[in-house]
């Protein structure tokens, strides 16, 4: 049996699709040049103070669902971008990370969803404050070429981006007009 392979991931944003300008990398090259990256948590970490300073917001980080958020805390403000993980669709602990960085610790930069980004979760993750997302599901990139994002027009968990206001609660009783 011979499995479906997934196309490389594409860079989406509520705008549409976008060249990626990031580049993700294990460890930075020696040749740092001009270009921008993406380093695991412990990579970015390992790399001092002096070096993320040179680099400043060309140096983006990514963070495991099971890596601690405060470790990254003291460098928010110089780094370019965030991506959280999402390894698999039934794991939410980067939504709960999201949520934080933007309401908690006031991070305004780029926040990117990485890895099983499917399109029912797109609509959540943008409320919790995801600004891009980087897409290799083939049903999700093909909805998202349609247009076709989806979603619940009614939210009960608060969040970083607040919803639009409807008529109110949709399982709360209403009195016939």
């Amino acid at each position: 049996m011979t499995e479906a392979i997934e196309p490389a991931p594409r860079l989406w944003t509520p705008q549409g699709f976008r060249d990626d300008e990031w580049q993700r990398v294990d460890e930075l090259p020696s040749d740092a040049g001009e270009g921008s990256y993406i380093l695991p948590l412990a990579e970015f970490l390992a790399l001092g103070d002096n070096r993320r300073g040179e680099l400043g917001d060309r140096l983006g980080v990514e963070i495991a669902p099971g890596e601690e958020l405060e470790d990254m805390l003291p460098h928010l403000e110089g780094v370019g971008l965030v991506a959280l993980a999402f390894p698999a669709f039934g794991d939410g602990r980067s939504f709960s990370k999201a949520e934080l960085l933007r309401t908690r610790h006031g991070y305004a930069g780029p926040l990117r969803a990485v890895g099983d980004v499917l399109i029912d979760q797109l609509p959540h993750m943008i409320r919790t404050g995801f600004t891009e997302f980087a897409v290799s599901n083939p049903a999700t990139l093909r909805r998202l070429e349609k247009g076709e994002l989806g979603g619940i027009s009614l939210h009960y968990q608060p969040t970083a981006k607040e919803a639009a206001k409807g008529e109110g609660y949709a399982w709360r009783r209403r009195t016939a007009g």
